[in-house]
């Protein structure tokens, strides 16, 4: 028998990133976030949701731009003080040893630790209530070339990024491949 709950964020797992920002001197700033989704494939879109009244959500509404970066299960502690630290008080690159690495197209810096880098450009905004949700158009993708597989695509199990369920914990991806997509079409 299944239990009814209140209504709560009951979609998991998230994919935990880090997204960098810039403040008005060129500062760099991150904030780490588990709202976070591809929302279009033609234009490429990412959705990403803060809640206004954190540091972030300013300095990206100002800048229009950021850059979604996709941490390893290595970086856990790092991704995790990012997440517990206003950057309004605290230098995030520098204190949690994290390199701020020059984007190609936008201004915010790509996190060197982190194997994958997705510059975007701010296409629009909604406010949803305590969030609001940023669109960015996919402007470029930076990959280490250790993490593709053999069709030069990022390799979840090579990457090893991990998910968090809201309100719980912090997961990795341990399972193997179970399939991919299109497969019961293609068995027939």
């Amino acid at each position: 028998m299944k239990r009814q709950l209140e209504p709560q964020p009951a979609l998991f797992p998230c994919p935990i990133v880090l997204v960098s920002s810039i403040d008005e001197r060129g500062g760099p700033n991150l904030i780490t976030l588990a709202w976070a989704a591809n929302i279009c494939s033609e234009p490429p879109l990412i959705g990403i949701s803060i809640r206004t009244y954190r540091y972030s959500y300013h300095l990206i509404k100002e800048c229009g731009e950021f850059v979604v970066n996709i941490p390893t299960e290595d970086l856990i502690r790092k991704v995790d003080w990012c997440g517990v630290n206003s950057g309004s008080a605290h230098n995030k690159f520098q204190e949690a040893s994290l390199t701020p690495e020059k984007a190609l197209l936008v201004k915010p810096p790509l996190v060197a630790e982190c194997p994958v880098n997705i510059e975007c450009k701010l296409k629009q905004t909604v406010p949803l209530g305590v969030h609001e949700l940023f669109i960015g158009q996919v402007l470029t993708v930076h990959v280490e070339e250790e993490y593709l597989n053999e069709k030069g695509k990022p390799d979840p199990l090579k990457v090893k990024p991990f998910v968090w369920a809201p309100g719980q914990f912090y997961y990795g991806l341990r399972q193997e491949i179970l399939g991919y997509y299109g497969f019961t079409k293609a068995e027939k």
